[in-house]
């Protein structure tokens, strides 16, 4: 991390996971754990579209974000069951993650896609977290850093740095997503700092230097020390250990050191 730079945030993906019911007591739980985290580090909860407004409230006042963990590139129209930038910022909403692995996987996202949901959410006060990663068969066959650069190139064609700067990368290793396998600080380093020196050829240096690049690959609360003390990784996008109030604590109370 380098906070003279940038800002550190941790963000909580909870998937398709917890209730509405759920998210009150989470809090309650989580908040005695993390002390003043304000002071470096920002933190976000992105949950399930139908328990947006439940955790919107119940973390109106903690200093906690909440974020979606998808939307469409669409601003209106017959999109059944479909939620829009607008709809999503309409009740408060303040992040977005956009081409997480599992929507490439599963739902035919693709990196055009991705880049015309990131111009989308920019249209809006939301903070896009753009997802971008290599298969466990792409990095054997040793082109993740080209593959990586390409996701960024087209994640961010036709933004400008005014733009570019808005917006977050999280770099997750689809092997290592849900597998409790995690790459090592040095090799989530090595990606992050290809990610940024792409930033520096779409842009400029200090563009580049201002934002903020996530690691999303099973960061939990024994390796998220070691990983967020690498200096291009400035905070990860949690899956499994922010389901649990005292890993997710632990976690954003390193990215606070």
């Amino acid at each position: 991390m380098n906070r003279n730079l940038r800002k550190t945030i941790i963000a909580g993906n909870w998937k398709m996971n917890m209730l509405a019911s759920d998210i009150k007591a989470f809090k309650d739980e989580l908040m005695p754990l993390i002390p003043g985290f304000k002071g470096w580090c920002e933190a976000v909860v992105c949950t399930p579209f139908v328990m947006l407004p439940a955790a919107l409230c119940a973390l109106k006042e903690t200093g906690v974000g909440v974020g979606a963990q998808n939307m469409s590139q669409h601003e209106s129209g017959a999109y059944t069951g479909e939620v829009s930038a607008a709809q999503l910022t309409d009740i408060g909403t303040q992040y977005v993650i956009i081409g997480h692995s599992e929507r490439r996987q599963y739902y035919g996202e693709t990196d055009e896609s991705v880049n015309e949901k990131t111009i989308a959410a920019l249209k809006t006060p939301m903070i896009p977290i753009v997802c971008v990663g290599e298969t466990l068969e792409q990095r054997e066959e040793g082109i993740t850093n080209s593959l990586v650069t390409k996701q960024v190139e087209i994640a961010f064609k036709g933004l400008t740095a005014d733009q570019a700067i808005k917006t977050i990368i999280a770099y997750e290793p689809v092997w290592a997503i849900g597998t409790g396998k995690t790459a090592t600080p040095e090799d989530a380093q090595e990606v992050c700092a290809v990610i940024r020196n792409v930033l520096v050829t779409l842009y400029d240096k200090q563009t580049a230097d201002s934002m903020t690049i996530q690691y999303g690959g099973s960061m939990n609360d024994k390796n998220a020390k070691d990983l967020l003390a690498q200096p291009d990784i400035d905070g990860g996008l949690i899956g499994g250990a922010s389901l649990k109030p005292e890993s997710f604590a632990v976690i954003i109370n390193a990215a606070n050191q």
